[in-house]
């Protein structure tokens, strides 16, 4: 099936714009994931959205809060939201131009690929991708992906263009607080040459398929051997509804009444024998 678009809309740069899409350049299929099962039961951990004294409540009944202090919050409308107006909704303008060596391994976050839209953009896409691979520079631009502004570098990718989405610099903690125990010291002379003769020896091109996940691997071997083993403990988890909606009891409700209950089914003290 193919990939959903993130982000629809123009690369500019300058009087030039084009027409792509942005897709994530990650995935997560590969990697087990787990169920949470309610042992006793053998049913399905659900988590449900509910406000204390009422229950579960309905999506389009919620909305943004901020919290102002003392408990107190302005509240949003999504529609209040969604007229605020950024241009980088639609548009992701290449405003500079940078080394890719000026920027720190530790702004980069996560990465996406950017796509041509049509046939019709390919020439100008080619250009910018060129342009760039000729001058060895990185294009930085801000782009608006549900719902957050993003800091953004493009740079060539083989036949396309990769956008990394960076941190802003007050997201980064300062290390320097972290560094304070590490004493000014001079290095031994004779460790740091072994040190690097073993670096050296160890150095080679980058293959990222050299590398597996060995924990997932390990846990797939291990579900794999209990799927065989006829004694593994099973239950039916059914995603039946009926169990939802009315028959939800808020816990704090509940709580309330049975300690209530509990009050007036108390017995009366016995009298002290004279």
């Amino acid at each position: 099936m193919a990939p959903r678009a993130l982000w629809k809309g123009q690369l500019r740069l300058s009087l030039v714009s084009i027409p792509v899409e942005i897709f994530s350049a990650t995935k997560t299929g590969a990697r087990v994931s787990f169920r949470q099962i309610h042992q006793p039961s053998g049913k399905r951990v659900r988590y449900e959205k509910s406000v204390p004294g009422i229950g579960p409540v309905k999506s389009g009944d919620i909305v943004k809060g901020y919290e102002t202090g003392d408990d107190q919050y302005i509240l949003l409308d999504p529609e209040e939201i969604d007229a605020i107006k950024l241009e980088t909704k639609k548009t992701f303008e290449l405003v500079q131009f940078v080394d890719a060596s000026e920027i720190a391994p530790l702004y980069y976050d996560k990465p996406y690929y950017i796509s041509a839209s049509d046939d019709l953009a390919q020439d100008a896409y080619r250009v910018i991708r060129d342009a760039l691979r000729s001058a060895n520079k990185v294009g930085l631009g801000q782009v608006t992906m549900r719902g957050k502004e993003y800091l953004a570098a493009v740079k060539p990718c083989g036949d396309g263009l990769l956008m990394e989405t960076l941190h802003y610099a007050d997201e980064l903690r300062d290390a320097d607080d972290l560094f304070t125990d590490i004493k000014d010291a001079k290095t031994d002379a004779e460790l740091l040459e072994v040190a690097t003769s073993l670096i050296d020896r160890k150095t080679a091109p980058f293959d990222a398929a050299a590398y597996t996940d060995k924990y997932a691997e390990a846990m797939q071997e291990l579900l794999n051997a209990k799927m065989k083993n006829k004694k593994t403990p099973r239950v039916n988890a059914s995603d039946d509804t009926s169990e939802q909606g009315d028959n939800v009891v808020d816990l704090m409700s509940a709580l309330k009444e049975s300690l209530k209950e509990a009050k007036t089914k108390k017995k009366p003290a016995r009298k002290k024998a004279s």
